[in-house]
């Protein structure tokens, strides 16, 4: 007997029927991965798992949720220096009891391209813009950007 999957090709699975025929073991090969908090899973040629055709709409894509306030953040510390509100960012990081490496590189956030914004607000941001990496750097220029989230 051969099982049938929605999303996984044939060819890629095993069933077997159990002797007194009440009990089918399907095998599909994936894995799982961990993305901004959250694990996915994965096909065995490495691209996140595609829903079926038929299947209902997810109500709301992968949204790296840590990315997400982190972002939020940034945007919200420099309307603070915008608006005068801190002198530097020294003086913000002392009002937010936080080391002041760590309030320039989320302040670098609001440099990423307005595409890469987008992406991560909609969550389906390339897997290479991870939270942890952009807080480590990434380049200035935007197209550098986008090649960078690409591969």
């Amino acid at each position: 007997m051969t099982g049938i999957s929605l999303t996984t090709p044939v060819a890629q699975q095993t069933a077997t029927l159990s002797a007194d025929g009440k009990l089918l073991a399907v095998h599909v090969p994936m894995a799982f991965r961990k993305r901004g908090g959250r694990k996915m899973v994965v096909a065995p040629n490495g691209s996140a798992a595609a829903p079926h055709p038929h299947a209902w709409p997810a109500r709301r894509s992968n949204v790296d949720q840590s990315l997400l306030t982190t972002l939020a953040q940034a945007f919200r510390w420099q309307r603070m220096l915008d608006e005068g509100q801190f002198a530097t960012i020294s003086d913000l990081a002392k009002a937010e009891k936080l080391d002041h490496s760590i309030v320039s590189r989320t302040l670098r956030l609001t440099l990423l391209a307005p595409d890469l914004i987008e992406a991560i607000l909609d969550g389906t941001q390339p897997e290479g813009i991870e939270r942890q990496r952009l807080l480590h750097g990434f380049p200035i220029e935007w197209e550098k950007q986008r090649r960078m989230a690409a591969g």
